[in-house]
């Protein structure tokens, strides 16, 4: 598959290369489904060191998460429609259909979503998707994708006998794929706002560079489809950034707008983070917070609003 071709299309996946290689990779993506009351999300991959390959599917939920191993063989994927497979498992743009059974995590789920009226970025042939020009950099330690900010989602999972519904609800799509996540980020996402149609995502960064590092942007919010994208490759700057284990609030500038976020971190549950390939970093996630947003221009508020079942990392140094 040429690299233009995947850079334009980066739901598909990107690592066909290392399945033969003995170099360290990994893949992943991003299916979070929320209502208004709960959520649950969905992180099929791969992970590739020299000496090990396997696949994997992460299951977070408000109250409890999940890690689950699969053999390398049970991966399965196709360019033309996109989807993956892993076991039973099938996870497209389209749809999910979930069939998990693991006794070391006495777990058991079950069901499926369809996704539908997806609402995205704004991409173009410089920007081919949320990182811009650093998309066509072939040495980024981290690469991540937005594959669809808000899609409209309709089914069920039942989790241990619990069943999570959704009716017309709200879905958000993402991966990452490189050799590790970065040593120290921010990540958040949130498209329940109470008052608003909008969607919000949010990565600043420690991304290293060759022989030095930077601090990296990049951000969108879309409110009733029009987009403001805040990111390092359009000379969005920080002005506030005061972050803990415990809350952040950050305030960027790019031109005359201005957007303040705000968030706490209340409670995270242990996912797994790649490190040179291999699934080794314990870092906590919820996606059940609350995160308030203003965007500015000049000094009038345009937007000024807050999403509840939102997902938020805090990784600290």
């Amino acid at each position: 598959m040429k690299k233009l071709y995947l850079i334009k299309n980066p739901e598909l996946f990107q690592g066909e290369k290392y399945l033969k290689k003995k170099k360290n990779y990994f893949e992943g993506w991003y299916f979070k489904n929320t209502n208004l009351k709960d959520g649950i999300s969905f992180i099929p991959g791969i992970s590739i060191t020299k000496d090990k390959k396997k696949a994997f599917i992460q299951v977070i939920t408000n109250n409890s998460s999940y890690y689950i191993n699969y053999d390398i063989e049970e991966f399965k994927y196709s360019f033309n429609p996109f989807y993956i497979k892993l076991g039973n498992n099938f996870f497209s743009k389209d749809k999910i259909l979930i069939d998990i059974k693991d006794d070391a995590n006495n777990l058991i789920v079950s069901g499926n979503i369809n996704y539908s009226n997806h609402i995205n970025i704004k991409n173009n042939f410089l920007n081919p998707n949320i990182m811009g020009i650093f998309s066509f950099i072939p040495f980024m330690e981290c690469n991540h994708a937005i594959l669809s900010m808000q899609t409209t989602i309709n089914g069920k999972i039942n989790i241990n006998n619990q069943i999570i519904e959704f009716n017309n609800n709200k879905g958000y799509i993402e991966k990452d794929f490189g050799t590790s996540f970065p040593k120290s980020y921010i990540w958040l996402q949130g498209n329940n706002f109470l008052n608003s149609n909008a969607s919000f995502m949010l990565s600043i960064a420690n991304i290293p560079f060759k022989i030095f590092h930077f601090k990296g942007i990049i951000c969108s919010l879309i409110i009733d489809e029009e987009e403001y994208r805040f990111a390092t490759y359009n000379n969005t700057k920080i002005i506030e950034y005061d972050v803990n284990d415990k809350s952040l609030n950050i305030t960027l500038k790019k031109g005359r707008y201005y957007l303040n976020i705000n968030s706490n971190f209340n409670e995270g549950l242990k996912l797994i983070a790649p490190v040179k390939g291999k699934m080794s970093k314990d870092i906590l996630e919820s996606i059940k917070e609350e995160i308030t947003i203003m965007l500015k221009k000049d000094n009038q508020i345009i937007f000024s609003d807050k999403s509840i079942n939102c997902g938020l990392e805090i990784v600290l140094d």
